[in-house]
This record gives C-alpha cells, sequence and structure tokens, in this order.
C-alpha cells in the first residue's frame, strides 16, 4: 500500500483521496484508499477479535463494491441487521451457510476482493467457524478459481 494512503486516518479522507486519484486517473491509489478506509471502519466498529474483524472488513468491502457498482452509497442493511440480532460470526455462518452464494460474494468476486469475503474470512479463521461453513466457503472459492483459470 502506498504511503500517502497508509497514514489515511479516517474513512471520510479516504473517500476523498479515492475522488483525487480517480480524477487523476489512478485507479491502483483508488482502490488502494477505499481499502485503507474498509480497515478503518472496521477497527472504528470495535471488533472484540481478529476474525471479527475481518468479517467487519468483509461487510464494509461489500458496501464499498455495491457502492461502486450503484453509483451511490449503499449499505448492507440486511447484514448489519443481522449481526445485531444474531452477532458477527453467527451472521457470516448464515450468510455463507445458505444454498446459494450470497450477493456479497458475487459482487467481491467481480471486483477481485474475493479476499473480503465471508468465504475467505472463514477458510482464514476455520477454528471459529462450524465445519459445514467451512465446507460451503472451500468449495466456493474452489469454484471461483476454476472460474478464473
Amino acid at each position: 500500500m502506498d504511503e500517502r494512503v497508509k497514514k489515511i486516518d479516517t474513512p471520510e479522507k479516504c473517500e476523498i483521496f479515492t475522488k483525487n486519484a480517480l480524477a487523476k486517473g489512478s485507479l491502483e491509489l483508488a482502490n488502494q484508499a477505499r481499502e485503507r478506509a474498509v480497515q478503518l471502519k472496521a477497527e472504528q466498529y470495535g471488533a472484540n477479535t481478529q476474525v471479527e474483524k475481518e468479517a467487519l472488513e468483509a461487510v464494509y468491502a461489500y458496501e464499498a463494491a455495491r457502492s461502486q457498482i450503484n453509483g451511490k452509497k449503499t449499505r448492507a442493511t440486511r447484514t448489519w441487521q443481522m449481526i445485531a440480532k444474531r452477532g458477527i460470526i453467527e451472521s457470516v455462518e448464515r450468510a455463507v451457510n445458505r444454498p446459494v452464494e450470497t450477493q456479497g460474494y458475487k459482487a467481491l468476486a467481480e471486483m477481485g476482493l474475493e479476499d473480503y469475503a465471508f468465504e475467505a474470512v472463514i477458510l482464514r479463521h476455520p477454528d471459529a467457524f462450524s465445519a459445514e461453513s467451512l465446507a460451503i466457503a472451500k468449495e466456493r472459492l474452489s469454484d471461483l478459481e476454476k472460474g478464473k483459470a
């Protein structure tokens, strides 16, 4: 990550940096600023563990991806409601255990941000999730890799 981006200390400043970078034709810097905003928002939320922080980053990355696709700020309203009701870990499991992959997974995969997908979070922290969720996450990410080949 560029040093200028690393020094940004608020999500709002990241948005300004992103707009300026895009105006100057620097997609790479704009993407780095978006990623930094995701990290800062997750830190501000107040996760208790690394896995919770990464799961929150996944939600914020999804919001950023959907916002870019829609051309306006888009919130993951249902996901936030589920997190408030069931907690972060259980919400990740419920989203991944659905029979069809989530919109978040598709949006992140299309933008090359699959590291922020819930499935990727589960694979990085297998002890925090059920065997069923782990198996589904492995299968989906494997399918994604096959699709890239």
